[in-house]
């Protein structure tokens, strides 16, 4: 027979211990326990535990404030580096609170959405709170095999016995202070949660209508609470009382709804949207509530049963009517055995340090450390007679380090200076075309005024910065001037004045490069000069186009 296992789920009004094992796809269940507590507290419930079997290797399940679940989106990197991540995540979250935390993490299934990353989840649970169980537990003559999240227990017990289709699945175990919460796409977790409200919202309202107890209004909410829509009230204290219950009815709402969106922010899942909701714990059972939820999520709202597939032969007549009786509330206890005894299950296991301590030394840690002294103690020997070496190699390596430093320093300083003269060489090119185009126009200008016959003038005169294989041998964009012009109608001699025009602007330009089109009517010309081609070699003083 495969290990037994005890699940335990204790909360502020009662615990439940659900012992057995886990085998051919289904749980034998071997031992069952309830204990109720009017004292409303984790400490006076476990006082009050009084289980008739031993509660052996014990998986305890943590909520509410006890429990904090956190989720990090992380490179894929090798479980010894994500270990490494997830202590630093710890230790800021222990030095923020002050106390000393225990965790333990595990990866979801890959989510589709999320592409070149892991999704951990992350549990931690303050050390003491932990240690206050694992002593009251064993008061009670148990064992521990470690803790894990409330809520996971809720995924393993509907992944190994819930439906499981292609949807995805809301699933909230409401307790009487807190609500553990999970989102399932088929069978894989998407999100966990716990939070802090549950059918004691109902008891508080109902406490204050009522001018009652709160242990009388939880029998009034039983007996007389009907959250269905549009239902028809018996009496007056029946409908006082349902009126009274939608409020909390409403803030329970907006608990799951809220989780569903926050679930998004996290995950960073936008389009994540809930197809059905099922519900156990001992809040579900209100008469009402499943219709009333599902109006208000606009999906199917049903009870999560998973005993239906639990073998419970190994239990006593008294057992089994027990549990019959308290099925809803026991759904986290027996996620929570399945957990501990299933191997390939999705577990989490929190344990305290002190406990951990333990279990090295039962192991034979104490050997190992026998072996890690004798190993010190040699290091330190060694330390000892190559100290004088070591402070000569700490010093060579102090004057490295300077120099090392020293010569950054001289590197950043020489490309800042590189980036700098670059920038300084492109304003200095800039202000030079500026520079030369302007000088160019003046004396162009000048020239012009000297050579031009009386007979001519100038009708455009322009500026030009570009590519003019005629004037320039160089591929660069470079300055030149396009000049046009027009003479007397009539003129005499056009192509002799013409020539002469360009002789005078020649001697004037002697530098110059030029290029003269006049136009085939005789009366027009146009032409092209620049001084930044360099000296004219020989006849390509002049060019004058085939038009001439």
């Amino acid at each position: 027979m495969a290990r037994q296992v005890t699940g335990v789920d204790v909360g502020t009004r009662s615990a439940r211990f659900l012992k057995g094992y886990y085998k051919g796809n289904t749980f034998h269940a071997t031992g069952f326990s309830v204990s109720d507590d009017p004292g409303g507290s984790i400490d006076s419930t476990w006082e009050s535990a009084e289980p008739e079997f031993k509660p052996t290797a014990a998986r305890v399940g943590i909520t509410g404030r006890e429990m904090n679940l956190r989720y990090t989106r992380v490179p894929r990197v090798p479980d010894w580096q994500l270990r490494r991540l997830m202590r630093f995540e710890v230790e800021e979250v222990g030095g923020s609170s002050g106390a000393a935390v225990a965790s333990d993490f595990n990866l979801l299934p890959d989510l589709p959405e999320v592409e070149g990353e892991d999704v951990v989840l992350l549990a931690m649970a303050r050390e003491d709170l932990l240690e206050t169980h694992a002593d009251n537990l064993a008061d009670v003559g148990g064992t521990l095999d470690s803790f894990a999240p409330a809520s996971l227990g809720l995924y393993n017990a509907w992944l190994r016995y819930g439906v499981i289709e292609d949807d995805t699945v809301l699933l909230a175990n409401i307790g009487h202070e807190n609500i553990d919460v999970v989102i399932c796409r088929g069978p894989d977790l998407v999100f966990a949660r716990n939070l802090s409200g549950g059918s004691e919202l109902f008891d508080s309202v109902l406490a204050a209508q009522f001018g009652v107890s709160p242990r009388k209004a939880e029998d009034l909410k039983k007996r007389l609470v009907d959250l269905t829509p549009g239902a028809q009230f018996a009496d007056s204290n029946h409908e006082k009382a349902s009126r009274a219950a939608l409020a909390p009815a409403g803030q329970l709402l907006s608990l799951l709804q809220s989780t569903v969106l926050f679930s998004k922010g996290q995950l960073k899942i936008p389009n994540l949207k809930v197809d059905r909701v099922l519900l156990c714990g001992g809040g579900a059972a209100l008469e009402g509530l499943c219709p009333y939820l599902g109006q208000g999520m606009g999906v199917p709202v049903e009870l999560f049963d998973p005993f239906r597939v639990v073998e419970t032969e190994g239990l006593s007549p008294e057992e089994s009517d027990l549990l019959e009786e308290y099925q809803l509330e026991s759904v986290v206890a027996l996620g929570l055995a399945t957990m501990a005894s299933d191997p390939e299950g999705y577990s989490i296991e929190i344990l305290p340090e002190s406990v951990k301590k333990r279990r090295d030394l039962m192991n034979g840690t104490a050997f190992l450390a026998a072996a890690v002294v004798f190993a010190l103690a040699y290091l330190g020997w060694s330390a000892m007679s190559l100290s004088s070496s070591l402070g000569e190699l700490e010093g060579d390596v102090r004057v490295a380090s300077r120099k090392l430093q020293d010569a950054k320093r001289t590197e950043k300083q020489a490309f800042d200076l590189q980036e700098r003269s670059e920038v300084l060489s492109g304003y200095a090119d800039e202000l030079m075309t500026t520079l030369g185009t302007g000088e160019q126009l003046a004396r162009s200008l000048e020239a012009l005024h000297k050579s031009l016959p009386e007979e001519f003038w100038l009708t455009n005169l322009e500026t030009r910065i570009g590519e003019d294989k005629d004037l320039l041998d160089e591929k660069e964009a470079q300055p030149f001037l396009r000049v046009e012009g027009r003479a007397r109608e009539g003129t005499r001699s056009m192509s002799v004045l013409y020539e002469q025009f360009l002789a005078r602007l020649r001697a004037e330009l002697p530098m110059a490069r030029i290029t003269a089109s006049p136009n085939v009517r005789g009366t027009q010309f146009e032409l092209a000069l620049t001084l930044f081609g360099g000296p004219p070699q020989g006849d390509a003083a002049i060019t004058i186009g085939e038009d001439a």
